[in-house]
């Protein structure tokens, strides 16, 4: 049985505003599943809808095996959910706001103590949990928010936009968090508007667009349906038409740029000795080479035709 089943899925708002309009998608138990879109694409009411914080108009959605409208109750008792704009109370401390969330979830005194305890310890917050939450930063209440999260031990996960706005150190250990969280067993369904995240953590990807699902699959099937890997070459005696016609028996050439010549490689990186040899032949001196792989930014403009807002944010310093 899927973790999130969705058939169908519409919303409509007054004056006959079609937010969401028929989608349909499945993520596995188990998996990161990335949820991508522009702005207005009806990325925030697909998701509002499957935490059951707004009712569809039409279609159906089970998430963990249970109807969001029937069962929105065991629905909310298997889901955790942080936001981006996390609604922490500013004058609690850390601690205090773990075992209140652990309280409301049902657990006893002595449970929450423990979850909470272990909890902060797992976000690194066990030194601030006698601070105010109005001293944390703002990757410390992210990951505050996450342990909120997490009390109650929810079979899926929902993250919206976990490390918008975060410093690379703290961009990091989110997903380190998410990663382990989801090697434990936990599904995660993650909005975010930085493309590399998603091509790092996810396993699968969605993109809305207008609505409606306009591409889905792995990172990898979905670069694949943009293009194939180009080499770009820089030659050191700038013999580019030579090196062109050399290239052009190894795949299709393309057009120059900053005096390097571009040729699309059939095989992927298979083709890079053929080609280097082909050239050191004919005694042409390679300065040097870039395999460029099609990225999720290419998908994304070419399904939406448009780029992702934050896509261009460097997120390899948290490497």
């Amino acid at each position: 049985m899927p973790a999130i089943e969705v058939t169908a899925l519409e919303r409509e708002f007054e004056g006959g505003i079609r937010a969401v309009q028929g989608v349909d998608l499945e993520v596995s138990e188990g998996e990161i599943y990335a949820f991508l879109g522009p702005n207005g694409a009806g990325k925030t009411t697909t998701v509002r809808m499957l935490t059951t914080l707004l009712r569809p108009t039409g279609g159906s959605a089970r998430v963990a095996d249970h109807d969001v409208v029937a069962d929105a109750a065991a629905v909310r008792r298997a889901i955790g959910v942080a936001l981006q704009e996390a609604a922490l109370d500013p004058l609690m401390t850390g601690r205090e706001l773990i075992r209140l969330q652990a309280t409301l979830h049902g657990l006893s005194p002595a449970e929450g103590k423990r979850r909470s305890d272990a909890l902060l310890n797992r976000v690194g917050l066990s030194q601030a949990a006698d601070r105010r939450v109005g001293t944390y930063s703002g990757g410390m209440r992210r990951r505050l928010d996450l342990a909120s999260a997490l009390v109650h031990e929810p079979r899926v996960l929902f993250l919206d936009e976990p490390t918008t706005g975060l410093d690379p150190v703290s961009r990091k250990a989110i997903w380190e968090e998410v990663v382990a969280l989801n090697r434990e067993g936990t599904t995660v369904f993650l909005t975010t508007q930085y493309l590399e995240e998603a091509d790092r953590l996810a396993n699968h990807v969605g993109i809305i667009n207008g609505g409606r699902i306009v591409a889905r699959g792995t990172p990898a099937s979905l670069k694949a349906e943009v293009g194939r890997p180009h080499l770009e070459i820089g030659l050191l005696d700038g013999a580019a038409e030579r090196a062109q016609r050399i290239c052009a028996a190894f795949g299709r050439p393309l057009p120059e740029k900053d005096g390097k010549v571009l040729v699309e490689l059939e095989d992927g990186a298979a083709g890079v000795a053929r080609i280097v040899r082909a050239l050191d032949e004919a005694g042409l001196a390679v300065e040097s080479l870039d395999l460029v792989e099609p990225t999720l930014d290419d998908v994304f403009v070419a399904k939406t035709g448009e780029h992702l807002e934050g896509s261009e944010v460097e997120v390899a310093e948290a490497t």
